[in-house]
Order: C-alpha cells, then structure tokens, then sequence
C-alpha cells in the first residue's frame, strides 16, 4: 500500500480559509511554527527535529523557512536556515527559522500565531489563532482522511500481529513491540509513539513486563499517528481464545450499543445525547460500569471536537472523523470489554472507516 501525503492543491484551499479569516479579523499575517499545521497547510512533514515555519500574509503568500530542501510544496517562497554544523545540531532551532523570516515578518503589524514565540517588536500586535485553527481543523479535506485511512491501515496491521502472539505467558511488553513493529512496517515510515492501553486483566495502562493470563481480557487501545494524523481503535481479545460466558455477554451488549449508534448517529445530531442514550442502555447492568466518554474526533491531535462526552455540548457535522468506544468494566470480566471504530460522518450518515474484525 502506498503512503499518502497531503496533497498541495488541498493545501492552497486551506490557506484560503485561513485568509478568510485574517481579513476578517484585519490581521495582516498568520505566523505558524507548530509542525502539524505547517503540514496541513504546506505538505511539509518530515520526522526530524527541525524546526519550521510558515509566514501566509492576508494577501496570499506563504513564505515558508525550512532546513532542507524539498519540492512539491504549497509555498510561494521557500527561506533556508542552518539547523545544524557538520551534523550537531544547533541550539534553539524555531528562533533561527524565526531570525530569517524576521524581515517579512517585521513588514506586519498585527500577526495572528498558533503558539507563543520569542520575538518581541512594539511594532506587531500578536493575536491568538488557535480557536480559529481548531474550527477549520474539524472538518476533514479527502487528503487528510487518505492520512487517517492510513494510520488505520498501519494499526489494524497491528492487531493482526497481537492476535497471532497472544497466548497465555507472553508478556505485554512482548505484544507491545509486535504491535509496534508490524504498525511501523505498514505505516512505511517511522509511527512514533503509540499511546494508550497494552495491558491484560485491568482495565487498561501502559504494558508491563507481567506475562498475560488465561481467563483475562485485554483491551488493546492504539493510536498509531502518520504524518501527525491520528487514528484511535480499541480491541478486546480474550488471552486464550475462549471467553467465558460472562464476557461474552458484555461483549454482545457493546456491540449492541455500537450498531445502535451507527443506525443513529448522523450530522445534526446532539453528541450528548448520544452519549446518554448508551449510558443509559450499559451503565449498571450486571454491575459493570461505563465510565468514560463514549467518543471524541481525531484528526492532528488524538482528542478534538466534537465531544461525545457530557461535559461538552457538541453536535456531529459532515466532514468529522469521530472514535466511538463503549466500554464495561467489572471484576468478573477480569479486564473489561471495550470496541472502537472509527467514523467518518458524511452527509448520508455515518461511514466505518475501520474494518478489522470485532470478536473477542
């Protein structure tokens, strides 16, 4: 499978609606320095620790400073600094990228930023993006679902390999790596860290050395990142292959719940109430408990909006990329049961966008 990238036409359009913006809030510029959105708005990514960063004037130039060179960029102008010296690198490498955009930069007097930055002018009123940024995050461009199909693809590679060394003794750090391994292998390039839960018999944490046990559950929650974007897909496997009654019980009321909500869940829709509904219908029940978020979307970070948690007031949208993971949790279920998928909502619905099989 190839490796998609961002694609630089998509990247222009972007830097269109965040013109839109500038103009709207009479900001002459927006200065970018964190990596996921110089990528989202350039196509630049690369797993280095150079810095980077992106100057797009309210009169649609984007001037971009790098330490390499590359092409096939959505950049007008591409500035060069030296981020390393007979390959040590440099101290402070964002203020160098920032030392060469400095004349451009000095032509603004109200610049708009995605994090703070040391550069100190009387001359320039800085104004926070980040909200901005958010919102235009949302809803995903067809470039930017090819990269989370991707991360998806590396991730289920990855449970493809877990399933096949879990037994009984292995240890979860052993699981880890293979889900590492085979997720990196699929990915193309290196994945990085993969977040969340690698661990049997409890509810979920960070793998140990402790060999998994027969009888346990282990709910297996990844989050492989490509090129900054972010899947978020849960599994539940049983150690030795055959769950007992009880967790298969509580594994039919989550997948229950789970086709429930694909039936359900469309743009327009209250993420509250979707939440309550399925709190409702699992919370208690046989005295498990359900007592996390039922979702959030991914995209450049793991958690953004909308919210499928009570404590947020969001409502789906076309163009979100959403986790949805119901859970149960009790002591007799010796781990816990939790599924999620990942979804795209389009204007018909929702679309699964994760395929790996659901079964203990």
């Amino acid at each position: 499978m190839l490796s998609p990238s961002l694609n630089p036409d998509s990247c222009r359009i972007r830097q269109k609606r965040l013109i839109a913006i500038l103009r709207e809030r009479n900001l002459q510029a927006a200065l970018l320095t964190d990596p996921r959105h110089v990528h989202y708005f350039t196509g630049y990514w690369a797993y280095r620790v150079f810095s980077t960063a992106l100057l797009l004037t309210a009169d649609g130039e984007a001037i971009l400073c790098l330490a390499e060179d590359k092409e096939n960029l959505a950049a007008d102008r591409i500035l060069k600094y030296e981020a390393q010296r007979l390959a040590t690198l440099r101290d402070d490498r964002l203020q160098l990228t920032l030392k060469v955009l400095l004349p451009d930069i000095q032509k603004c007097f109200s610049i708009g930023v995605d994090r703070a930055v040391k550069l100190y002018s009387e001359k320039i009123d800085w104004h926070d993006l980040i909200p901005d940024l958010y919102q235009l995050r949302r809803k995903k461009d067809i470039d930017e679902t090819a990269l989370i199909r991707h991360a998806i693809f590396a991730c289920e590679a990855g449970y493809a390999a877990a399933r096949k060394v879990l037994s009984p003794g292995v240890s979860e750090l052993e699981i880890y790596g293979k889900v590492l391994s085979a997720s990196t292998i699929a990915a193309g390039e290196p994945i990085g860290e993969m977040g969340n839960d690698f661990q049997s018999g409890t509810p979920g944490g960070q793998p140990r050395a402790r060999p998994v046990q027969s009888g346990e559950l282990m709910p297996l929650d990844v989050t492989v990142i490509y090129r900054g974007y972010c899947c978020d897909l849960t599994r539940t496997f049983a150690v030795n292959g055959g769950p007992s009654n009880t967790q298969l019980n509580a594994f039919a009321l989550i997948k229950e719940v789970l086709d429930e909500f694909e039936q359900t869940a469309r743009a327009g829709v209250s993420c509250k109430k979707l939440y309550t509904s399925i709190f409702e219908k699992i919370d208690g029940v046989n005295g498990w408990k359900f007592p996390h978020h039922l979702g959030h979307g991914i995209g450049l970070d793991p958690h953004e909006a909308p919210r499928l948690n009570p404590h947020w007031d969001d409502t789906l949208q076309v163009g979100d990329v959403i986790a949805v993971e119901p859970g149960l949790y009790g002591n007799d279920l010796n781990g816990g049961i939790r599924i999620e998928q990942n979804y795209l909502v389009t204007q018909n619905g929702l679309e699964c966008i994760s395929s790996f099989p659901v079964e203990l």
